[in-house]
Parts: C-alpha cells; sequence; structure tokens
C-alpha cells in the first residue's frame, strides 16, 4: 500500500496520539473527581439512573436530527462543498469529497474547526457577561455547537452524518470525546471496533448506548463554570465583567478544543481505514 508523504506523517501522528492516549496516567484529582461522581450516581437506584441515560441518549439523538435539518447545516454543507470544488470542480455530494486529497480535506475540515472554536468563544464570553438568560443557555448551546462541529468534519471528509452508521458514529465521537482523558483510550478501541465490525457502512449494529455517569464530568464541569461565573461577574473592570467573562470563554474554547481535535483525529483514521479497504 503506497501512502504519500504527507499521508504517511499523518498516519505516524495518529498512532502516536493513540499511544499517547494508551498511556495516559490520571494525576490525584482527577481520580478523586472521578471517584465522587461515581459514588454520587451510585446513591441513585437503578432503575432512575437508566431512565436518565436513556433521556439523554435520546435528546442527543433529537439534537443530531434537528442540526442535520435545520437551514444553517444545509448552508455549511453547501460551503464545505464549494470549498471543494475549489480544488475538485466535479464535487457534487459529500460522498464526491473523497476524492480530494488528505490535504485538502485536513485544510477544509481545519476552516470548520477554527470557527466552531471561534463560535465557542464567543458563547462563553457572552455568558460570562452577566446576563441569566445567556449563562442559562450556555451548555445546551455548547453541545449545538460541539456536536455540529463534528458533524462537519465528518462531512469535511467524505462522511454524511444522516445513514444510521454515520449518525451513531458521529454521537460517540462527540460522547468519547467529551469524556474524561483516562477513559478515551477504551472509548477510542470501542469506535475502532465499530469500524472494523461493520459491513456496508450503513446500518450500525454496535451498541447503541451514548451516555453513562463518566461522560457526566465534562457537563458537571460546565455547572462549576457557571457557578464560578456568578461569583465574579459582579467584580468589573473598566465597567465589565473580565473576569467572569474571561472564565467563560476560556472554559467553553477548551471544550471545543478538546472536542474538534478528537473528532478530527477519528475522520483522519476513517480516511486512512477507507484508504486501506480500497487498496488492499
Amino acid at each position: 500500500m503506497h501512502f504519500s508523504d504527507r499521508e504517511q506523517k499523518v498516519l505516524n501522528g495518529l498512532k502516536e496520539w493513540e499511544n499517547a492516549l494508551a498511556e495516559y496516567q490520571p494525576n490525584d484529582f482527577e481520580q478523586i473527581y472521578h471517584q465522587y461522581v461515581d459514588r454520587s450516581f451510585a446513591l441513585l437506584p437503578e432503575g432512575i439512573q437508566e431512565r436518565f441515560f436513556g433521556m439523554m441518549d435520546g435528546w442527543l439523538f433529537h439534537l443530531h436530527a434537528l442540526i442535520q435539518g435545520s437551514q444553517l447545516q444545509t448552508d455549511a454543507r453547501e460551503r464545505i462543498l464549494s470549498a471543494g470544488r475549489i480544488f475538485q470542480p466535479d464535487i457534487e455530494t459529500v460522498e464526491d469529497m473523497r476524492e480530494l486529497s488528505l490535504e485538502q480535506m485536513e485544510y477544509i475540515a481545519t476552516l470548520q474547526i477554527s470557527r466552531h472554536r471561534l463560535y465557542s468563544f464567543l458563547q462563553g464570553g457572552s455568558a460570562g457577561s452577566g446576563g441569566s438568560l445567556m449563562l442559562g443557555a450556555d451548555i445546551p448551546a455548547m453541545a449545538v455547537i460541539n456536536l455540529r462541529a463534528v458533524q462537519l468534519v465528518a462531512m469535511s471528509y467524505g462522511f454524511e452524518v444522516n445513514t444510521p452508521f454515520e449518525m451513531m458514529a458521529a454521537l460517540k465521537v462527540f460522547h468519547v470525546a467529551m469524556m474524561p482523558k483516562r477513559m478515551q483510550s477504551a472509548g477510542w478501541d470501542e469506535l475502532m471496533r465499530d469500524l472494523r465490525k461493520a459491513e456496508d457502512f450503513y446500518f450500525y449494529h454496535g451498541r447503541e448506548e451514548i451516555t453513562n455517569p463518566s461522560w457526566l464530568e465534562q457537563p458537571l464541569k460546565q455547572v462549576f463554570k457557571g457557578i464560578a461565573i456568578l461569583f465574579f461577574r459582579k467584580k468589573k473592570l473598566s465597567g465589565f465583567p473580565l473576569i467572569s467573562m474571561g472564565i467563560g470563554a476560556g472554559v467553553n474554547y477548551q471544550m471545543t478544543r478538546k472536542v474538534t481535535d478528537f473528532a478530527h483525529r477519528y475522520y483522519q483514521a476513517r480516511y486512512f481505514f477507507r484508504k486501506g479497504l480500497t487498496e488492499d
């Protein structure tokens, strides 16, 4: 199998990233925090836990469908196709994006990633400005921004996310990306197993449950961020609550950076997986 110099460099970087993920060791604070979250949820009856996470899964499925059906996403899809036509004029569908080189796909994906990191930064600054409405809308807004970013990275690599397999892949990428780093290696392995088990890449045959107690650590961090914003929003510099705005913008940016980095790695892996299938 022949890879270009750039493809080989990206593949080597992907392998190094996978190894670093597998070798990651949590610090004492992370372990204590993880134990606290687990013990807190263990106090709830099992039936309540199942209903809660079932509701969370259903909410994510509906959110995914809502984003996919929105005019905003349709316009974004057209922008991606237009960017692809700069390099390959005959591109008409998302699947046609696969005709592009890895460098071209990376460039288009990076545009989507940069744009959504900026959205998160601005959303965090707005949430930290002191407005109760913006602060209350922060968690739903961040879910939309980050899930939408995963979908657009997928499209940049030629994967339309409206089929059962690609929908579950995008949701699971979003889920694993939100998990604590110490748990991401196991989540990554599951994503890779789903790829190896897939038959036609249309129907999904793996585990359909998405959320679990470990996934809630990131939303809980968003809650703690909200508490910090409420504490500092009355401390103003030059008439603006710059400290609370900085907290909101910084935390949101880092969250989207984490999600988009993971999503980009996954769809790079999909590129090599598909290339391996077609060139064996």
